[in-house]
Formats: C-alpha cells, sequence, structure tokens
C-alpha cells in the first residue's frame, strides 16, 4: 500500500518519510527517507511522527497512543487516534454501529478463549458461527469459521468476538475519502469474490453485479458509517448483501485498501492519489469509472516459501488491457499477497473471463 501510495507523491512532488519495521520494505525504494522501526512502539513512532507536517498510515496496527501524543503537539494525524482506536479493535468497532444504530451481525465479546468457549458450550451460539480476535487480524489471520465443537480447540487465547453467521448473496464494499472539510465522495459499489480456504480476496469487480437499488442502498449505509467516524482520508467500508436483501456493515479499513485497488487504471482518481486529496484538505478527485475493472489478487502459491519469481508474467502481459502491479515483496509464502493484476474492459462479462484467464495462468512460485 505504502508504495502505490508513494507513486502519487512522487507525481505532486510531494516529500515523504516512511516508517517499517522491515528494512527490506517495498516503500523503502520510492521515499525521500526511511526509518526501520517498530510501529508498535510508542517512543519510535512518537520520533518518527514529531517533525512531520502530516501524518498518515497503510496498516491499523500502529501505537495508537502515540499517534495521540503527536496530535497533542500539533501534527496532523489522518486517521485520528480516536478514530483508529476504534477501528482498529473489533469488539469495540462492532459495539461502535449498534450504538450508531448502523446495521451489522449480530455478536458478542469476549475477554479469553476460555470465555468464549464456555459460552458456545452453553449453547450461546448455534454453529456455524464466526470467531474473529479483536485485535491484529490481517489477510484472513484471527477469523475462523467454527462448524462444529471440533474447531474449537485451535482458537487462539485472546480477547474475541463470535458473530452470527449470515446467509449473504455477495460481498460489497464502498471505498468513501472525506478530507478535513468534510467534503465527501463516494467510488462505485464493488463486489468481492474470495478464496474459500485461505478467507483472502481473490477478485474485485467494479461495478458489482447488483441492481441500482441495492447499490444506492450499499453507499447510503457507507456514507453513514463515513459520516459516523468523522474520518479523514479513505475509509474502506465492506458489506454483507444478505439473501434476504438487507446490507449489514461486516468491517471497515481507514485506509487505501485492497477494494480500491482496481481504480489505479479504471477510475479517473486512484484511491491511492484521493487519500493523499483527502488528508492534505485538497479538492477530492472524480470516483467514476471510465471503465468496467477487475482486480485480481496475486499471492503465493501452496508449497512454495522463499526467493519469488513470477510464472507466465510475459504471457498475461501479452493481453490489452491486462495490467500486473508487483509489490516487490523478496520473499514468498502461501497465500501472501505479493502483487495484483488490474483487467479493464468496456464490457464486465468479458473482464471476468479475462480476469479468471490471468488468474490461471500466473503463478507465484519460490525459485
Amino acid at each position: 500500500m505504502g508504495k502505490m501510495l508513494l507513486y502519487e507523491t512522487q507525481k505532486f512532488d510531494i516529500k515523504t518519510k516512511v516508517l517499517d519495521s522491515n528494512a527490506q520494505a517495498p516503500a523503502r525504494w520510492s521515499c525521500n527517507e526511511f526509518v526501520q522501526g517498530d510501529l508498535m512502539d510508542f517512543d519510535t513512532v512518537v520520533a518518527f511522527g514529531q517533525n512531520t507536517d502530516v501524518l498518515t498510515i497503510e496498516i491499523e496496527n500502529v501505537n495508537v497512543d502515540a499517534l495521540e501524543h503527536l496530535e497533542q503537539k500539533g501534527i496532523k494525524v489522518y486517521p485520528s487516534s480516536a478514530t483508529l482506536r476504534t477501528i482498529q479493535h473489533k469488539g469495540r468497532q462492532k459495539s461502535f454501529y449498534k450504538d450508531n444504530k448502523i446495521p451489522t451481525a449480530e455478536f458478542t465479546h469476549y475477554k479469553n478463549r476460555a470465555e468464549a468457549i464456555q459460552a458456545i458450550q452453553s449453547g450461546q451460539h448455534a454453529f456455524p458461527c464466526v470467531w474473529k480476535s479483536c485485535q491484529f487480524g490481517y489477510d484472513g489471520y484471527g477469523v475462523k469459521m467454527l462448524r462444529n465443537i471440533d474447531d474449537l480447540k485451535d482458537l487462539l487465547d485472546v480477547e474475541c468476538i463470535i458473530e452470527k453467521c449470515i446467509p449473504f448473496e455477495k460481498e460489497l464494499a464502498v471505498v468513501v475519502a472525506r478530507n478535513p472539510k468534510e467534503e465527501v465522495k463516494a467510488y462505485p459499489v464493488v463486489e468481492m469474490e474470495f478464496h474459500p480456504e485461505a478467507n483472502q480476496v481473490e477478485y474485485v469487480l467494479c461495478p458489482a453485479r447488483i441492481d441500482n437499488e441495492i447499490a444506492k442502498k450499499a453507499t447510503e449505509i457507507a456514507l453513514k458509517v463515513s459520516k459516523a467516524y468523522q474520518h479523514v482520508g479513505l475509509l474502506a467500508v465492506e458489506l454483507f448483501l444478505t439473501t434476504s436483501g438487507e446490507i449489514l456493515v461486516n468491517e471497515v479499513a481507514p485506509r487505501p485498501h485492497n477494494s480500491g485497488h482496481y481504480s489505479i487504471e479504471a477510475s479517473y482518481t486512484s484511491q491511492f492519489e484521493q487519500h493523499l486529496r483527502s488528508i492534505l484538505n485538497l479538492p477530492l478527485g472524480m470516483t467514476d469509472s471510465k471503465v468496467a475493472g477487475i482486480m485480481v489478487n496475486l499471492v503465493g502459491e501452496e508449497g512454495h516459501s522463499g526467493d519469488v519469481f513470477y510464472e507466465n508474467i510475459e504471457e498475461i502481459m501479452k493481453m490489452e488491457g491486462v495490467t500486473p502491479h508487483i509489490y516487490g515483496k523478496k520473499q514468498t509464502r502461501p497465500f501472501r499477497k505479493m502483487g495484483h493484476v488490474t483487467v479493464v474492459n468496456s464490457s464486465m462479462i468479458r473482464a471476468r473471463e479475462l480476469a479468471e484467464w490471468v488468474k490461471k495462468t500466473i503463478k507465484v512460485k519460490s525459485k
């Protein structure tokens, strides 16, 4: 995310400074100054941020107390520490929706593994249900479908929530942009198709294959969520379209997001440029799509760990409207996000066919 955001800072000649724990972070090679350090360490984050004009994030797992301290010193932090404090904890995030009358799945909050298991064994939850770690979940980690009693043995001993399993027809998302002047714009509703095992997005389709009334309802709910948070920057709102036609909020990400990657090629204003416009209090760009767009996630193949290579990348580059984005991570492992491919076409049907071909052709393997 940081690497792709830096493409846009270079376009506008914005001086940048990056903090990452990985010395080989993809963003390292595109910024003006790189600092290696722990994003969860208070002193490291404060020292990094104190000489910046505006501080933003590409991942929620950062020391919020440090961000609050920087705000008190006059540093502009977007999203704010208050917004991030709620979002980075799934228990607080879900309670926020309940308090603000935002539709979401029924849930119960538990302090630890023992409490959760006791509640399930006593019949407070029916199988199947969904267990989620309250913190540090990412790319499918920290989320588990519980189908029977045997699934309880592998639960982490952490603070968690258990959600009622929602019979849904589609998973949708809406990216909303907001600047400090409270100018707000929403991107078109997208549809997400997930890998059944890794719980990761495989395809993002824009526009979503839904009728106009459903799209309008999803956008209205996403805008309500945005208004409730009063965030600055991007907010990706993930939604369920249930089999009964309801729209429920699953969770949000206060930053550029996988569901917006298609916008680099398919939109008038990419989500990364829009994030910059938002946090710098500039006029927001046009969110319409120029063509139908599909994002195909590139993840590490099962059985492959080590130095990466991209098998058949030349084959997909022969196709019109197909653009690969390689993130620059040197090491692959099963299901690790290593890049994405955007497919654009005037026809969504044809774009989906090409996306399927891309997925079957390019493989992320180790040497």
